[in-house]
């Protein structure tokens, strides 16, 4: 079982769709240099499910290598954070 200091706060700084009709969440650190990416289904998407924020686990993050995304997440984090509780549905 997985010990819950391991989990890492994470705020929604992006959304999107692909080519595949999936939206695409991007959840990012609050310092922009790690990312969480979610893959929903469009058609059965709960909307509930799509919050401010997610704590997940460490091992789930990959690294933003690229400033301008850093930055781009980071100021978008740090909104969500400022404007929003981290359950509230977005």
């Amino acid at each position: 079982m997985t010990d819950e200091t391991d989990d890492v706060r994470v705020w929604l700084v992006d959304r999107g769709y692909n080519n595949r009709d999936l939206i695409v969440l991007k959840y990012a650190t609050p310092d922009g240099t790690r990312l969480f990416r979610r893959e929903l289904a469009a058609q059965a998407i709960d909307l509930d499910s799509v919050t401010a924020a997610k704590d997940v686990s460490a091992s789930d993050l990959e690294n933003v290598d690229d400033s301008e995304l850093r930055e781009r997440y980071e100021s978008e984090a740090k909104r969500m954070s400022a404007q929003h509780d981290p359950d509230d549905t977005i």
